[in-house]
């Protein structure tokens, strides 16, 4: 059986009616699983972990632009997190029976009916990408919703599917396939954001920090802390202890602790086992010796 992973990210996490609304929409389309639902205040942002075959996919996600459309409105929306559209991305990543070349593809065609079907512009990225420049999330996301009419009045950012200009309410999206990443958190017990952004460049892939590692700081105002958000994409190779490890490490030279750290959205199972074998010194660990995984065999 074909499995495919979808984690979209819309611009919406204060009002959770709203969002439950847009869940439960999905969850009625034969084939998809919603697996999990996370909401955040302060980036104003919601994540959704759905997962399906590529129909059930192709079925949910104009669904979840139509939804999305009617009720989240950027022209007044606010948060910490970088956005460029109400949903602000779509990536579809392979998990069972189907090959990452299926996932490009798929996205390809969703790209294609939601720039057709609803008039939102369309960039592809990661292994889906057109063109170089387009790999990176942050490269297409630069400028924002608020800066998306002027840069796409440029050639070279011209949408791979839909409209050449913004749409008023939803601006663009990016859609694309990609391997599995942790989106993970690390909060500071400290306002100080100039020490969060310091952080973020010292752990960062793109500033010469550990590879497979995207992060930036910001603050949570309602709280009165900062935080050091980010995107491993990697985790076999830059496991989340090390990245833990390294921001304890680098708070601790400003005098800051840190005060807790928060997984947004699911995570691989072998993940947590790394962190476990690594903090308990245990030797010769094997996921064997998990008893949920000795039953399911």
């Amino acid at each position: 059986m074909a499995v495919i992973e979808c984690v979209p990210n819309i611009s919406e996490g204060r009002r959770t009616e709203v969002v439950a609304g847009i869940a439960e929409a999905l969850g009625a389309v034969p084939g998809l699983r919603v697996l999990d639902v996370q909401s955040d205040a302060t980036h104003n942002r919601s994540v959704l972990t759905i997962a399906g075959d590529a129909a059930s996919l192709r079925a949910a996600i104009p669904l979840l632009f139509e939804r999305t459309l009617e009720v989240v409105d950027l022209r007044l929306h606010r948060g910490e997190h970088p956005r460029l559209g109400a949903v602000d991305v779509v990536p579809f990543i392979p998990i069972e029976g189907v090959t990452m070349a299926e996932c490009v593809a798929l996205a390809r065609e969703v790209g294609d009916l939601v720039g057709r079907r609803l008039g939102v512009p369309v960039y592809l990225y990661e292994d889906a990408a057109s063109r170089p420049e387009r790999k990176n999330l942050e490269n297409i996301r630069r400028g924002e919703f608020e800066g998306l009419a002027a840069r796409m009045s440029q050639a070279e950012w011209a949408p791979d599917f839909g409209p050449a200009h913004p749409h008023p309410s939803a601006g663009a999206t990016v859609i694309g396939a990609r391997m599995p990443l942790i989106a993970y958190n690390i909060n500071l017990a400290t306002d100080r954001l100039d020490v969060a952004k310091k952080i973020a460049s010292a752990v960062r892939m793109s500033s010469g920090g550990l590879r497979f590692v995207k992060a930036m700081g910001l603050a949570l105002e309602d709280r009165g802390i900062v935080q050091i958000s980010m995107n491993l994409t990697n985790f076999e190779k830059t496991p989340v202890f090390r990245v833990f490890e390294l921001v304890k490490r680098e708070a601790a030279r400003y005098g800051v602790n840190v005060l807790e750290s928060e997984i947004v959205g699911l995570i691989p199972q072998a993940a947590l086992l790394q962190a476990a074998e690594y903090y308990l010194q245990i030797e010769g660990f094997s996921p064997n010796q998990v008893l949920e995984n000795k039953l399911r065999e």
